[in-house]
């Protein structure tokens, strides 16, 4: 199904579809302090349910909304199905970082790898897309690398959460625009891929000591449920408003995620945030703001060079 241009929808569904996306953001920042409730849970644990629950609801989701022949479809695609394969692994990965790095209490790392993620992002669309980028994108790119440098050097090690979260998820991001699959069904693709993995391992972990969800509180098992939702529904939102609103303001609503987990890191769980941190955030913050500016120079240039054309 293709999309309406954001440009001919009212006002009414722009708005719609801006809160939308503004929501799914939010809920992936504010995601860190439901991960938090579950610290007393192994990662690969929470990972295995997160990838169990997810199955659970999104099979659910393809019944109810009767989008069982979307699924076939796809299921049929072995080229679609081997990206998916590919994501599955991807995602998975960057949620298992994700969990391991709120139990450790390295939420400010999580933040400055999703800030970095858009700028990655770019440089694979310039390597595999053979898109370019003006000056000032360039001198954007080069800060934010600056940045990360500074807070490498005073790890005195590369930052492998914020690179590992950044690199993953922009390599997921790339794979699933060259996919054919729509956001419900390759979710579900995509866990189904890690559910004989989550098995195994609860299947594993109850002869060696027991499961959380079998041992532990009705608090810990009702979080661990939750995972599938906290997993599903920020995505749905995002796709509901992404039909519906531009895609430069699309680009500006991500850093929504971020700047929430680096709020709270800092703010709620009081993680330090010293002189290097402020070098770091600040150059990459410049940074993302030349790179947005620049992009919506660029838009705006030819929306209004198209008008133009269309007026001729």
């Amino acid at each position: 199904m293709q999309e309406k241009p954001a440009i001919s929808a009212p006002s009414s569904e722009a708005a719609l579809g801006a809160a939308s996306a503004a929501a799914g953001y939010l809920l992936w920042g504010l995601s860190v302090i439901f991960y938090k409730q579950l610290m007393d849970v192994p990662p690969f644990e929470v990972l295995a349910h997160r990838s169990v629950w997810s199955v659970v609801l999104t099979l659910l989701l393809i019944f109810a909304l009767s989008r069982r022949a979307a699924l076939m479809a796809v299921l049929r695609d072995r080229r679609t199905l081997l990206t998916l394969v590919g994501t599955g692994l991807l995602i998975g990965s960057n949620w298992f970082v994700f969990i391991y790095s709120i139990n450790e209490a390295r939420i400010v790392e999580t933040s400055l790898g999703y800030y970095v993620n858009p700028l990655v992002s770019v440089l694979l669309g310039v390597a595999f897309l053979g898109e370019r980028l003006s000056r000032a994108q360039v001198f954007a790119v080069v800060l934010a690398a600056l940045g990360v440098a500074i807070f490498a050097f005073d790890l005195g090690q590369l930052p492998w959460i914020s690179l590992y979260l950044a690199g993953s998820f922009a390599a997921y991001g790339y794979l699933r625009k060259i996919s054919k699959a729509t956001p419900l069904e390759g979710l579900f693709v995509e866990v189904l891929v890690l559910l004989p993995l989550a098995l195994a391992y609860l299947w594993w972990l109850s002869g060696h000591g027991g499961t959380s969800f079998g041992n532990g509180s009705w608090w810990t098992w009702t979080f661990l449920v939750l995972t599938g939702p906290m997993t599903a529904v920020p995505l749905f939102l995002f796709a509901f408003g992404a039909q519906r609103i531009r895609l430069a303001t699309l680009g500006l609503m991500q850093y929504l995620a971020p700047t929430s987990q680096f709020l709270i890191a800092v703010l709620l769980y009081g993680e330090p945030f010293g002189t290097v941190q402020l070098m770091t955030f600040g150059l990459i913050w410049i940074g993302l703001g030349i790179f947005s500016f620049e992009t919506w120079r660029c838009e705006r240039a030819l929306r209004q060079t198209a008008a133009l054309a269309n007026r001729g």
